[in-house]
């Protein structure tokens, strides 16, 4: 049984049976693992690709400019499909069989499964499609940068990088935060289209209980107040660095 269902009251279980609470309660997990690893991958890339966008060879700003038309231009959905049912077409047979294969990783206390194929498919297509999105908001705020900064830290024998490091994009995160989260929030609901590839996430596991115990609204709602919770949990967190970045202003200010 799930460990969350130990704090479930017996009234909840008279809401919805406890099979049912541990499917979504799991399925709850894997939306947040499959959001986690999104995020972190597409706020990386996102970077890159910004980077790339305002970079000073044209080669490089092209390619960036396609990846944004092909990636932003196609719906979410049809990327899954591609990846997860067209690119294994192209694949070879022996790789398909490695990856499809459980492969232990860790051991003793730390042990991890291997993730199913729909689980990387799910990933791979949302980090690919929000990178475009988180990239286009790192650029803004890169943008918003005022130039004689990075002139000044030229002209103190700064490298391209150095600069863009410890001067552009330190205060282009701080100024973009409340959009990052926003797109944040988008992969979290966009890894409920996870559930038309075979991802087991929340979405997944809501419409499986339903169909077996036709009880639509307390699954949907309960369903909905676990979305609720994730959305919740960045607003909050969204929240408490725009305390700390208006703080830092008035210290600096003091100073």
């Amino acid at each position: 049984m799930h460990p969350l269902l130990l704090w479930l009251d017996p009234v909840w279980q008279h809401l919805l049976a406890g099979k049912y609470w541990h499917w979504l309660l799991g399925g709850w997990c894997v939306t947040m693992l499959t959001s986690l690893l999104a995020i972190a991958a597409a706020t990386l890339l996102g970077i890159g690709f910004a980077l790339a966008r305002n970079s000073r060879l044209a080669p490089v700003r092209g390619l960036a400019l396609v990846y944004l038309s092909v990636f932003r231009n196609t719906p979410l959905l049809v990327q899954l499909f591609f990846w997860y049912f067209g690119v294994p077409s192209l694949l070879p047979a022996e790789w398909m069989a490695w990856l499809n294969r459980p492969h232990p990783l860790g051991g003793g206390w730390f042990s991890l499964g291997w993730p199913s194929f729909e689980f990387i498919s799910a990933a791979v297509g949302l980090v690919f499609y929000s990178t475009a999105y988180v990239g286009e908001e790192v650029r803004a705020g890169i943008r918003s940068v005022a130039p004689s900064q990075v002139q000044a830290a030229r002209s103190l024998g700064m490298t391209g990088w150095q600069v863009q490091r410890h001067i552009v994009l330190p205060q282009a995160l701080a100024t973009i935060t409340s959009p990052l989260l926003g797109q944040y929030m988008n992969i979290i609901k966009n890894t409920s289209l996870g559930m038309t590839i075979g991802l087991v996430e929340l979405s997944y596991r809501a419409r499986q209980a339903e169909a077996e115990t036709f009880q639509s609204f307390q699954v949907y709602g309960i369903t909905t107040l676990l979305y609720i919770v994730l959305i919740l949990a960045l607003e909050v967190l969204g929240r408490h660095l725009e305390r700390r970045r208006r703080w830092g202003r008035v210290q600096l200010r003091r100073a």
